[in-house]
């Protein structure tokens, strides 16, 4: 059965329309205040918000926190603060749910509401069915009046995330002097990044670091991680990470300038976590994204590698299930289960530096992963309908797949998130995967393709 608000990652879309208008927003504080309600007994449920640096987060942060009183329960501010900030700090304190105003990695004029429960964890599908009946019939009866005033973030909370990243740099490991660029995409890594690895002791460079509540992931961050390379080549730095709005993802640099994605810290974690004795659950949990060298280097190292759809929630489900400690996605998005189910950037980001300093250069630390070409197009569409329904596509995707041979990857899915399309085609021969995925990207727009604006 489809669902009207929640996607893979929470509620996303424009504020001020359906379903980030005052009235849902209103309902939807009520509708969590309701729920959470029912999980304590006697005490006010304390929630705690965090949202990123778009202009619209504290407008929808004053609607969610009305809801959320008028339901009894007691809305407390982190301020800006990264995603997994709300999830850790909900799991360490004396929180019973977590709200994060964010669109991740989307552009400012897009927003989202992300829902977290006491054991960090995103909330199941079951619940947010539940909450999401509750919403709709609420917004229709309860009015939303101007919301509650805004809500200063509680002193402590940032202090103690920080405190709690400190403990996840390996071993211990201090960054004295390592030379370090980090791109914060002018979003919630902008102030506590730099701060948190100066005070480790590395020479921090930080980029893309001053936020204005519209220059998010505006060319910058995870999304366009060039200008970080570009920065680690001319700075002379051993490593650069890039973050994401929310600081929930990292990719990386090495000192060469090379780009180092998700499966590359899959690859660097696996085999320490091997070598340590601590690798569980008898493989590497990634997605349908997932790069086929990844699965052909954990391989040669005796580890296996295990595929769910995409989205980080579907990666923890896989690891809870059979016990793994380690997954994570292409885009950066890595968790370490050992340390909490929330993947955090910040978090990865400390590993990988601690690494660097401990073991030697990012590149030899990758240097057994070798990729195959891959490319991902993104085609705007105005609906939805399976992807294999549409008879040129199904018909276009399975003479690509004899024309690559044997070794190849085609994906064709929707965004879970924005209304595109997304095709992504692995082979061997890079002029082969770039001219099936322009066939089947154009096939795709002729059927259901948006109209550009």
């Amino acid at each position: 059965m489809g669902r009207e608000l929640f996607g893979t990652d929470g509620i996303r879309g424009l504020p001020g329309r359906f379903p980030l208008d005052d009235a849902t927003l209103h309902a939807t504080g009520l509708a969590i205040g309701h729920y959470v309600a029912g999980l304590t007994s006697g005490a006010r449920p304390r929630v705690l918000l965090g949202m990123d640096t778009r202009e619209s987060g504290p407008h929808l942060a004053a609607h969610l926190a009305k809801g959320l009183a008028e339901a009894g329960a007691e809305p407390v501010s982190a301020g800006v603060i990264p995603t997994p900030g709300v999830a850790a700090l909900v799991r360490k304190k004396d929180f019973v749910a977590g709200v994060v105003i964010s669109a991740s990695h989307n552009p400012f004029t897009d927003n989202g509401v992300k829902l977290f429960s006491h054991e960090g964890m995103k909330f199941p599908d079951q619940v947010e069915e539940q909450l999401e009946a509750e919403i709709l019939r609420l917004r229709e009866t309860a009015p939303a009046g101007d919301g509650e005033p805004a809500l200063s973030p509680q002193p402590g909370l940032e202090d103690e995330y920080l405190a709690e990243l400190r403990t996840r740099a390996d071993g211990g490991a201090k960054l004295d002097g390592l030379p370090i660029v980090l791109d914060c995409a002018n979003g919630a890594a902008s102030r506590l990044g730099p701060k948190l690895f100066s005070s480790l002791g590395a020479h921090v460079t930080a980029i893309h670091n001053a936020p204005d509540g519209r220059n998010i992931n505006a060319g910058c961050g995870s999304l366009h991680p060039e200008s970080m390379c570009r920065a680690v080549r001319e700075s002379g730095a051993r490593l650069g990470v890039a973050f994401d709005g929310d600081a929930d993802r990292a990719l990386f640099s090495t000192a060469s300038g090379r780009l180092v994605d998700g499966d590359g810290v899959l690859y660097l974690s696996a085999r320490m976590l091997k070598a340590a004795g601590r690798l569980r659950g008898g493989a590497v949990v990634g997605t349908a994204m997932t790069n086929l060298g990844l699965e052909r280097a954990l391989a040669r190292e005796e580890i296996g590698l295990v595929r769910v759809p995409v989205g980080d929630r579907y990666v923890l489900e896989e690891m809870l299930r059979r016990g793994a400690n380690l997954g994570g996605e292409p885009s950066g998005h890595i968790i370490f289960l050992d340390e909490g189910p929330a993947g955090d950037g910040l978090a990865t980001a400390l590993k990988v530096a601690a690494a660097v300093c401990r073991d030697g250069a990012l590149e030899q630390l990758v240097s057994g992963l070798e990729l195959y070409p891959q490319i991902i197009l993104n085609v705007p569409v105005r609906e939805k309908p399976p992807l294999n329904s549409l008879p040129e596509v199904a018909q276009l995707a399975d003479k690509a797949r004899e024309a690559l041979g044997e070794a190849n990857r085609i994906v064709l899915r929707y965004s879970g998130t924005e209304r595109v399309a997304r095709v992504m085609v692995e082979a061997r021969e890079k002029s082969e995967v770039e001219r099936w995925a322009a066939a089947l990207a154009d096939a795709i727009r002729r059927h259901v393709g948006a109209e550009q604006q």
